[in-house]
């Protein structure tokens, strides 16, 4: 049988065509990323769910043979997001291990006494709006989740734009090999940065909580506080801007949400039909694994397109594409569950600004 070969373009331009194209090709599809690289792609919701739960894959990006000979090079656009360290990468008791500070520290309290200062904050920008046609991304998706999420570990405020820059860089995939090879170099060196200025003047917030706790390895601190800075405010850049869109460009849904006042549906649709997710190399088999008739030998790269996934008919139905926040969820597990929308996964390609 021959599988499908699909070329993904790095820019995104077209991720939902492109996501079309995927769950066209079949259940199962060979997928080149940037460099050259070649990855297998599962296109349905109930394979990416499968593929989660099973016991002879790993999360551990030095399983992949791309890595083991050297193919995956230090250059590549995409190593930002692959060679981390923490508890994305961890599976099982290591997992836990380093997930057990966040969870003790990353409390439902620390985050509430924040709203008074989100809720300025969102104020702040909304009135700052310049008159006419406004870029949402640079006016709020950027700023809003940016300052929420340095406030919360305590970066200085000299030290966000640096942060920015780096976080951009690392899930930008039309970067040039110098850029990525100048912000490899220079990651280790910001957290380390903050994690010094912390040590040196503790503060009520998240990095100086796991300082404290002294449970992690210094090189597994900066590995965590670098998967809540990234993912925890890079994700919600997506949400937001594809939320007013979605709602701009349907204005029955954003009547209907304007009426019964439950935004918790708006969020829960666009995480489906448009989530700030597109790609994730999400596992990697440690053995041999057959996967709707399809056998991926041990060691290969299998990637969950979210975006493909999110509209999966056989999951949402013949309207999957619809975007419908009454939807009720399909007869698995929401994607939002299994897809990693949460702060705790790189999006690739990033979702295009409206």
């Amino acid at each position: 049988m021959t599988i499908p070969v699909i070329t993904l373009d790095p820019s995104g331009a077209d991720h939902q065509g492109e996501a079309a194209r995927l769950r066209e090709a079949g259940p199962v599809v060979q997928v080149v990323l940037p460099g050259g690289l070649r990855a297998w792609a599962v296109t349905t919701h109930a394979l990416v769910s499968e593929l989660v739960r099973h016991d002879k894959v790993s999360k551990d990006w030095h399983v992949w043979n791309a890595v083991k000979t050297g193919a995956l090079t230090d250059d590549n656009p995409i190593v930002g997001m692959i060679k981390v360290t923490n508890m994305v990468t961890a599976d099982g008791a290591e997992h836990h291990r380093l997930r057990r500070p966040v969870t003790r520290t990353f409390t439902n309290g620390r985050v509430q006494k924040l709203a008074p200062s989100i809720e300025a904050t969102v104020d702040g920008l909304l009135d700052a709006f310049p008159e006419g046609t406004v870029d949402l991304r640079q006016h709020l998706s950027v700023p809003l989740p940016m300052r929420v999420i340095c406030e919360l570990l305590g970066v200085p405020d000299a030290e966000r734009p640096r942060l920015r820059h780096l976080v951009d860089s690392i899930f930008r995939t039309d970067t040039t090999p110098e850029q990525v090879t100048e912000v490899q170099a220079d990651i280790p060196r910001f957290l380390a940065d903050l994690i010094r200025h912390r040590t040196a003047h503790p503060g009520d917030d998240l990095t100086s909580a796991l300082i404290s706790t002294e449970d992690l390895s210094p090189a597994e601190l900066a590995g965590t506080l670098w998967v809540l800075l990234t993912a925890g405010h890079e994700t919600t850049i997506g949400l937001i801007t594809n939320a007013v869109r979605a709602l701009l460009t349907h204005p029955d849904q954003l009547a209907l949400a304007r009426a019964d006042g439950d935004w918790s549906r708006v969020v829960e649709e666009v995480l489906r039909w448009d989530p700030p997710i597109g790609n994730f190399l999400a596992r990697y088999p440690t053995e041999d694994i057959e996967l709707a008739g399809t056998t991926i030998p041990a060691g290969e790269a299998v990637m969950a397109p979210y975006t493909a996934v999110a509209r999966d008919p056989e999951q949402h139905g013949p309207d999957a594409h619809l975007f419908d926040i009454t939807r009720t969820p399909g007869p698995s597990t929401s994607p939002s569950a299994t897809a990693p929308t949460s702060a705790w996964a790189p999006t690739w390609p990033a979702s295009k600004p409206a």
